[in-house]
């Protein structure tokens, strides 16, 4: 990919990653994704980040398009991830920059990661600003969204937001902007992200929105670190966060099972009718056929989580046991929850699963549902019940909210 100019003298100098379908090893990335740097021409020529390591030569081809690496004065790394600064060791070799602008926490971690305390490090905080000549930079601390170390670099004078993580996607293309790809695509990826990155810091995030709404800034385009990059949609996005860190609740369920013969399935079938019957929509997810990730992407407008799974050597399927980790590492709040389970002969599922539900703070129904073998037309008749209540209870919580 050429380098891009997304403003006058401001260029994307990233790397397209095609071929990435795997996501830091937690999440799905079916459509790849970018890491985004980028290039201000002005009195001191500045580097907004960087890329991983492996994609070090084509950051450099990139630079080198537009200035020789050597006329570069300063690197500001808004996030030390090394998926945005493994470059570092080979960009400081071949710069030799000035100054390199990192958040307090963000030098600690520099050090962490390159144990290079000879680097020209210059930690800095919300409010401070450095001039780059015609430009000014503004930092604002963002801890939490989604490293301690992270920070926004705000340009007044091109009412330029480079977020890092904040606002990006998982998504490779040769179109740099919103309006060049499909917006409702582009959201559905935006909210992905969300919820399998950002989540767990949703109230750093609404505070983060108020701090920029409190300091005035004037936002046109905002330069994310990974996808697509803002600048016809920058009102929905900005909006679209404050609507994603809020969780409010939709009537709307995920009923997510695994299965060995079928049983579990055959229940999940019947709880969707319940819920149905209550005014809520069911979805049903299968683990073997959806990735955690993917579930978690689909419970971003889901108030209800029901959980179902066979007995498996007195415990609860692979599967199943892998997603309540990863749910409960995302903190998902406001949720109604509920259990339900087959099994042969010793049949703990059930108790495990509504235990490990609880631990994550979800509200639970209970009693779930619990089936020797294969269910009959009385324990499909539970089964429905237990989708009733779960509706009752999901529909009050947003009669609650309305």
């Amino acid at each position: 990919m050429a380098a891009i100019e997304i403003k006058k003298d401001i260029y994307w100098v990233g790397v397209v990653d095609w071929n990435i379908h795997d996501f830091h090893g937690y999440s799905k990335s079916p459509q790849g994704t970018t890491y985004n740097a980028y290039l201000v021409i002005d009195d001191k020529v500045t580097l907004f980040d960087s890329v991983p390591a492996k994609f070090q030569m084509e950051l450099y081809h990139q630079i080198r398009s537009v200035i020789e690496l050597d006329k570069i004065d300063y690197i500001v790394c808004n996030h030390i991830e090394p998926d945005h600064s493994g470059a570092m060791p080979f960009l400081m070799d071949k710069i030799r920059p000035e100054k390199v602008f990192c958040s307090k926490l963000g030098h600690r971690m520099l050090l962490d990661h390159y144990h290079q305390p000879e680097w020209p490090y210059h930690p800095v905080q919300t409010g401070d600003s450095i001039s780059l000549g015609k430009r000014t930079v503004q930092f604002l601390e963002t801890r939490m969204v989604h490293w301690p170390d992270s920070m926004f670099s705000y340009i007044p004078e091109d009412k330029l937001l480079i977020s890092n993580d904040g606002f990006g996607q998982n998504i490779a293309s040769s179109e740099r902007f919103d309006d060049e790809v499909d917006l409702a695509m582009l959201m559905a990826e935006s909210s992905h992200y969300y919820h399998n990155i950002i989540l767990p810091f949703s109230q750093r995030v609404t505070a983060v929105l108020d701090e920029v709404a409190k300091l005035g800034l004037e936002i046109d385009m905002i330069a994310p670190d990974h996808g697509i990059i803002w600048r016809s949609n920058v009102p929905l996005i900005l909006e679209a966060y404050r609507d994603y860190a809020a969780q409010k609740p939709n009537k709307k369920a995920l009923i997510v099972f695994d299965t060995m013969w079928h049983s579990t399935e055959k229940m999940a079938k019947a709880i969707a009718e319940g819920l149905m019957e209550e005014g809520v929509a069911a979805r049903i997810m299968h683990l073997k056929q959806y990735h955690h990730s993917d579930v978690m992407g689909a419970m971003a407008d889901a108030t209800g989580i029901i959980c179902g799974s066979p007995t498996h050597n007195n415990g609860i399927m692979p599967l199943m046991a892998d997603f309540l980790t990863y749910m409960k590492g995302l903190k998902p709040v406001g949720r109604v929850g509920a259990a339900f389970a087959s099994f042969g002969w010793s049949g703990e599922s059930l108790n495990i699963l509504t235990e490990w539900l609880k631990s994550a703070k979800i509200e639970v129904v209970e009693p779930g549902v619990k089936c020797k073998n294969v269910p009959d037309h009385d324990k499909l008749a539970e089964c429905k019940e237990l989708g009733r209540q779960v509706g009752k209870a999901i529909v009050a919580k947003v009669e609650a909210q309305a």
